[in-house]
């Protein structure tokens, strides 16, 4: 059954369609990507992405073969008044025509989470609109809403370069951790895979490319954890698995690199399937009258063998899949507008109002924890 709180949230983004549309900016600056971009909530209720606009710093971390915190900071501190001011152009918007602005709060590289949320209070306080300080992992989280409108709860699969983990979103502000990673995450293992084989970076991208014209059965590598009950993962083992074999089979020739490649993202593929049929059977458990939807979102989610991997699960256990488009698996602006949206909508359902000029940049910020903070400061006399 639907829990009474699972329900009311619900209940509350329909019974906000017959009000006024919401328009949101949102920053996100958490990692190596500076973004800005305009969502829009209409009275009807249909979704709106009037701009979405990113700036990627990969080539300013290129030759690190990672990301450096610091020159991430600089990076977001020079562009990100010029990638406001651009999506409110491409919106055809000005500050008046918002409603609140959202930011990225945390988790992420503390130094370009302090530049964003400033950023948004400066501009919340100059305009006099509320600021919505967002949890990352929650955009992510919330995203399949705004691509597809689908209803909670659902079972969310996070997979990015520093979470992996599955979630029961079962409300705005209401997630429930099934499990994660007990030490790297999947993204975290793709980066560190290219790195070994020197396939420059972004590594995700990369083992990708070159899985594709290896022999995923040449090289023998472990798939932790499937021999434990449950759906917490672990891939640091996966990762020192192919650094043996790689100093086994050197010098690597490019048909070694490719095997490699295609072996481990075999392993990764096997293990991420297998914990989400269990998971998908705890969701089921759980939820038995609801029709059940599996949601994967992160960066790692743009990998297209761990995409038919999750529909083949999906599918097997009569559930549905989705996968928002790629531009919007990736960190973007976008996803924290609308979850900015959807703080409003719940806060105003609520009868409370949202202003969170005064909340503070957290380097970590569990997904599982946001309910004590669902309204923020929770301010009466702010708008709303």
């Amino acid at each position: 059954m639907i829990s009474p709180d699972t329900a009311s949230a619900n209940a509350a983004e329909t019974n906000f369609r017959s009000g006024d549309a919401i328009t949101v900016l949102g920053i996100e600056t958490s990692c190596d990507e500076t973004a800005a971009a305009l969502v829009r909530l209409r009275a009807d209720g249909g979704r709106d992405i009037l701009s979405d606009i990113i700036r990627s710093q990969t080539a300013d971390h290129a030759a690190f073969g990672g990301v450096v915190p610091e020159i991430a900071a600089r990076a977001h501190i020079r562009i990100l008044d010029k990638l406001v001011a651009a999506a409110l152009a491409e919106a055809g918007l000005g500050f008046a025509d918002l409603d609140a602005v959202a930011a990225t709060a945390g988790p992420g590289l503390i130094g370009g989470v302090i530049v964003g949320l400033t950023t948004a209070k400066a501009i919340a306080l100059a305009s006099d609109r509320p600021l919505v300080a967002v949890n990352h992992l929650e955009g992510h989280a919330l995203t399949a809403r705004l691509t597809d409108g689908i209803a909670f709860p659902y079972l969310l699969l996070l997979v990015s370069g520093g979470h992996t983990q599955f979630l029961l979103v079962e409300g705005v502000g209401r997630y429930r951790r099934l499990g994660s990673t007990i030490d790297d995450a999947v993204g975290e293992a793709f980066d560190k895979t290219a790195k070994l084989l020197q396939l420059g970076f972004p590594g995700g991208p990369a083992v990708e490319r070159a899985a594709r014209d290896g022999d995923p059965h040449r090289f023998s590598l472990p798939r932790p954890m499937l021999d434990r009950p449950g759906v917490d993962l672990s891939f640091a083992g996966l990762k020192t698995a192919v650094r043996t074999a790689a100093h086994a089979a050197a010098p690597l020739s490019p048909a070694d690199v490719a095997d490699l490649c295609a072996a481990f993202q075999t392993a990764v593929t096997d293990v991420i399937g297998e914990k989400s049929r269990r998971a998908l059977a705890l969701f089921a458990a759980e939820y038995p009258q609801v029709d059940p939807v599996l949601v994967v979102a992160g960066g790692v989610a743009a990998n297209t063998a761990i995409r038919a991997r999750l529909d083949d699960e999906a599918r097997r256990a009569g559930a549905r899949l989705i996968a928002p488009p790629v531009r919007l698996c990736t960190d973007n602006a976008a996803m924290i507008a609308w979850a900015g949206i959807e703080r409003l909508v719940a806060a105003r359902a609520a009868g409370l109002a949202v202003d969170d000029r005064d909340a503070s940049p957290r380097p970590r910020w569990p997904l599982d924890t946001e309910t004590a903070s669902l309204f923020g400061s929770g301010r009466k006399g702010a708008k709303a």
